[in-house]
């Protein structure tokens, strides 16, 4: 490592570290963390500038002994890992990072000379996101790390909890409850309640409700949505026939009062 830490403050001295220095002076917002996994000290520092160039928190292990720990400790968003490393290789390091309670979402990018069909295939089998190959272009790299995080950010987003008034819903369990009592719905009537939950306090027409709750289940009619407003209802409303969330809009469709 003492290779690396050369080149890095020769990155420094040329100004290279400009994306880290700026970021750091405004203070806007925390950079993404991006681990390196990787032995080479001149690959490891050339990663390490062109990912803190692109806004991004750098970290580089060379994936000796011990490796699996300073990940957990370190708990970064991504990974980025070399297949050839002088303690297990990044094959049996990616298999404990998918074993591992802290790190098994975080997405794993392979970087690798290692060019072959079979360990292309196998890397993405054992639980990597994505393959590349060495030689590689830095700005795709770059690219491909801001899409596994937006896309990761975006699976938190769908997956995270979300709490209205007496509502629960977990959506990473796909579970749904009403003053601590869970509600048995089924996956059409979840749908539904999901939608309203997140959309309360406007109103909806039929088609509208079809369009985004049934999707391209087009064979469903508008009073498809009446049966399971009613079957709703009868879950969530102390008195179903005069509702206190699950409102009827007269010649509209419904609307979710925001049970805040």
């Amino acid at each position: 490592m003492e290779n690396y830490t050369s080149l890095r403050r020769m990155f420094a001295l040329l100004g290279m570290r400009r994306g880290l220095l700026d970021w750091k002076a405004t203070g806007i917002r925390m950079a993404k963390k991006i681990a390196i996994v990787e032995d080479e000290a001149e690959l490891a520092a050339l990663l390490d500038y062109n990912l803190t160039r692109g806004g991004y928190q750098a970290y580089v292990l060379s994936g000796n002994k011990g490796a699996l720990k300073d990940l957990e400790a370190w708990k970064p968003d991504l990974i980025v890992l070399d297949v050839m490393l002088p303690g297990d290789d990044g094959f049996e390091l990616c298999r404990q990072i998918r074993h591992s309670a802290i790190l098994a979402r975080t997405p794993v990018l392979f970087l690798t000379a290692r060019s072959d069909e079979v360990d292309r295939v196998l890397g993405l089998e054992i639980g990597g996101d994505d393959y590349m190959t060495k030689p590689f272009s830095p700005r795709e790299l770059v690219a491909r790390v801001k899409a596994h995080l937006r896309r990761a950010g975006r699976d938190e987003e769908e997956n995270a909890a979300v709490e209205s008034g007496p509502f629960k819903l977990d959506r990473g369990a796909h579970r749904v409850f009403l003053r601590e009592r869970e509600l048995n719905l089924t996956s059409t009537e979840y749908k539904l309640l999901e939608f309203f939950l997140t959309h309360a306090g406007r109103a909806y027409s039929r088609d509208q409700l079809l369009e985004e709750v049934w999707g391209q289940q087009r064979f469903v009619t508008p009073r498809t949505v009446d049966v399971h407003v009613r079957r709703l209802r009868e879950h969530i409303e102390a008195e179903p026939d005069n509702p206190r969330f699950l409102t009827t809009v007269r010649g509209f469709g419904y609307r979710f009062e925001d049970p805040a």
